[in-house]
């Protein structure tokens, strides 16, 4: 029993809320329903929800890499938010990526309420919309939300032969997208097969371990992750593999939101044309 109570701590934030931080995880306890009025956005990929929910006006804060919302004050990254900034916009309502960067210590400070989204998956991205649809009184709106982008699902064409991918999220150090991420999902939604099987969102690889997977795809990003890399098919060590090299951007295609299913859509098309040639 005793085991049991010091892996998990409680933390006692406005409102009476009660935010659970068990085993790495922060989750949102009993919420009450429609009463987020000032929101800090902490998870970049959460943004386009709000948006989507129609619930911009709450938002007062958000990171540096999010646009959307021009009359939000910028409150530093995901990784090293500026709490000075934050608790001045007195949010109730605090959405971040990980409880690794914002700390039990930092919603005291704050005295918001918690929530965490990271979703991994699309079915998870659908999950969390009606989570956040309660929390912001857009029950309505979320449900709608999640019956589109089912719909968009459905819309996937078969492909008899499932591709082989790879992809990369930075060429220095170099880094590929584990199982975890959003992308490899994406991949397996769209009717492909992700080589990289490791539990993780970042894995760190090797050159010489790729060109072993010899991938028919090579999904490469750019942007704040991966600044101006030289081309994946210009490198020397990748310059015998065999695939097919596909340059996204990173914030349209590899944030975990309502994109997600755009991208598959886009992906299977791309799929089905390779399989043609």
């Amino acid at each position: 029993m005793r085991s049991s109570l010091r892996s998990m701590t409680f933390v006692l934030i406005s409102a009476g809320l009660l935010v659970s931080l068990f085993q790495g995880k922060t989750a949102l306890c009993s919420p009450a329903v429609g009463t987020c009025r000032q929101v800090v956005i902490l998870s970049p990929a959460a943004a386009d929800i709000f948006q989507r929910l129609g619930a911009s006006d709450v938002v007062v804060g958000v990171t540096r890499n999010v646009e959307v919302f021009p009359g939000a004050r910028k409150v530093g990254s995901h990784i090293h938010p500026n709490m000075e900034i934050i608790a001045s916009l007195h949010p109730d309502l605090v959405v971040i990526s990980s409880n690794r960067f914002f700390s039990q210590e930092m919603a005291r400070r704050v005295g918001a309420r918690v929530f965490q989204y990271n979703p991994a998956t699309c079915q998870e991205i659908l999950d969390e919309i009606l989570r956040l649809g309660s929390l912001l009184g857009k029950e309505g709106r979320a449900r709608a939300l999640v019956s589109e982008l089912e719909a968009k699902l459905s819309m996937v064409k078969p492909l008899g032969h499932r591709p082989t991918v790879v992809y990369e999220v930075m060429a220095h150090p170099y880094m590929v997208a584990g199982k975890k991420n959003i992308v490899a999902d994406i991949v397996e939604k769209a009717g492909g097969r992700y080589l990289i099987g490791i539990e993780r969102k970042l894995v760190p690889f090797s050159y010489e371990k790729v060109v072993a997977l010899a991938p028919q795809v090579y999904i490469w990003q750019v942007g704040p992750m991966n600044r101006n890399p030289l081309p994946p098919q210009k490198r020397a060590y990748l310059k015998t593999l065999k695939a097919h090299f596909v340059r996204v951007k990173e914030l349209a295609f590899a944030r975990p939101n309502t994109h997600a299913f755009d991208n598959v859509l886009w992906l299977n098309r791309l799929f089905l044309k390779l399989k043609e040639q």
